[in-house]
């Protein structure tokens, strides 16, 4: 970690090797800090806080000019979504490869907006900020590029929203706390499962006390991926792959993390304390790696790599005594899970394996019953554009009410459901659980973000207040019977 902090966005200006996008075969930079970077990290906590952006309403955006970063994955999806929404200018698309900005092109034209401007190569991303005036910089790139492209757009007077984990190092996401509240710009981790609809009525019913007092949440994002990390045509340069080839630790643990961390207050009324992390061996992704390169020299430099434990557990306990248990396996046979689960003094919501559930006693309750619970305690968001999110898609609707609320917010000045704090706290449990393991699981120090503002943040507002007046494109339904409207 920089002993000197301050310099850093004068090296930020002059550019060379911090702003690096190239991803070198298995040399990734190391995420796990150091004895010394960790009590530096710690000591930051300590200090003043600059300005608290928890809470912070930016100026009112009439129109939100967007510039998407990475068309790969995730990227089209976004740009299609945006397209739907009203007060949306899609000004630009960038990716490393050319033929994928021309492909998105198609989106937005299909979608009936103007064309967008294309950026393309190692660097086209600070060209279209450099060039473009834009009010938001939507990024869904590798992992590794998430904090530099974030810190230049928010450093070029744009808000910033990121694809997860938006830091994989300590260094970086207190980079990006600090240069969120120097800028007063916007740093907005796009946790979709935060908006999916049983995490938003959970949150909503913890908040008004259906489960009493919280004691215990868990999350996980298992999810077989094995497949497509080993796909030369999935992630590009096998990127993903290679991450899970040079860190062992809880790669991703923010799907899981995110809707519970929500429902616990956490950096608005308690902050997550410490953690322990505990990794199972590889027993997977090497045997696959020397099987695919018996017959494809392609993959023979993916053998005998230090691959990260199949499956991972972190543990977190928290300054109010309460526990959160994240895992992480993308690599064994198990069907899909996200073991969405808070526990309380009065009751219980659990989601994975389905169906979702809720007991308040021995037994669950019965499906009438959780529908009169749907009935009284849907948020807001989900009775203004839940039925539109599910025909727009995205996860079944999640990602595109993340997007309209995030559109929603810009455009009238609101306060983010997911500020900068949350986005560093989140992806912090990336370097800090490699580093547990590192130590055969001892316990690990959490950094305060927020520098002591999580005792007075006010949580997550599940209102539309001060907003709603976000309009939504005509929508087909599948029978092409109707048109819909929301405004």
């Amino acid at each position: 970690m920089s002993s000197n902090r301050r310099n850093f966005l004068r090296q930020l200006a002059i550019g060379s090797g911090a702003l690096a996008v190239g991803m070198p075969s298995f040399a990734s930079s190391p995420i796990v800090p150091s004895d010394r970077e960790l009590k530096q990290a710690l000591e930051l906590s300590g200090k003043q806080q600059r300005f608290n952006m928890s809470g912070y309403a930016a100026p009112k955006i009439d129109k939100v000019r967007i510039g998407f970063i990475g068309l790969g994955m995730r990227g089209p999806g976004a740009v299609q979504r945006m397209s739907f929404i009203d007060g949306v200018e899609i000004v630009a698309l960038c990716d490393k490869l050319p033929d994928r900005a021309t492909k998105a092109q198609q989106i937005v034209e299909k979608a009936g907006r103007p064309k967008a401007k294309e950026y393309s190569g190692e660097n086209g991303w600070k060209t279209m900020i450099d060039n473009e005036n834009l009010d938001l910089v939507y990024i869904t790139s590798p992992w590794h590029l998430h904090t530099p492209m974030a810190l230049y757009a928010m450093e070029h007077g744009s808000h910033a929203a990121s694809e997860v984990p938006i830091a994989l190092t300590l260094d970086d996401c207190w980079k990006l706390v600090e240069t969120s509240e120097r800028t007063k710009k916007h740093c907005m981790m796009l946790e979709n499962c935060c908006y999916d609809f049983f995490e938003l009525l959970t949150l909503n019913m913890a908040r008004n006390g259906m489960f009493g007092e919280l004691v215990h949440a868990e999350g996980a994002y298992i999810h077989d991926l094995r497949d497509l990390n080993f796909s030369k045509t999935g992630y590009e340069s096998m990127w993903r792959l290679r991450q899970n080839a040079s860190h062992n630790a809880n790669l991703y643990p923010t799907h899981g993390l995110g809707p519970v961390a929500q429902c616990l207050d956490i950096n608005r009324g308690d902050k997550m304390d410490y953690l322990v992390s505990m990794a199972t061996n590889d027993f997977m992704m090497n045997a696959m790696a020397k099987e695919k390169a018996a017959s494809d020299p392609f993959y023979k430099e993916f053998v005998d790599k230090p691959y990260r434990g199949n499956m991972n557990t972190t543990t977190i306990r928290t300054n109010k005594g309460k526990t959160i248990m994240i895992q992480h396996d993308v690599t064994t046979p198990r069907p899909y899970s996200r073991i969405h689960l808070i526990s309380g003094t009065k009751g219980i919501a659990s989601k994975y394996p389905s169906p979702e559930r809720i007991a308040f006693g021995h037994g669950w309750i019965k499906e009438e019953e959780l529908k009169e619970l749907y009935d009284k305690y849907t948020p807001e968001i989900i009775r203004h554009v839940g039925e539109i999110a599910k025909q727009v898609g995205g996860h079944g609707g999640m990602d595109f009410m993340m997007d309209w609320r995030l559109i929603d917010c810009l455009r009238n000045g609101l306060p983010l459901d997911q500020d900068v704090y949350d986005a560093a706290s989140w992806s912090c449990i990336v370097p800090l659980s490699e580093k547990s393991i590192t130590k055969r699981s001892n316990s690990v120090d959490i950094p305060d973000f927020t520098r002591g503002s999580w005792k007075t943040n006010k949580p997550v507002d599940l209102t539309l207040n001060g907003g709603g007046n976000t309009g939504v494109r005509n929508i087909e339904k599948k029978d092409a019977s109707k048109q819909l409207n929301v405004h």
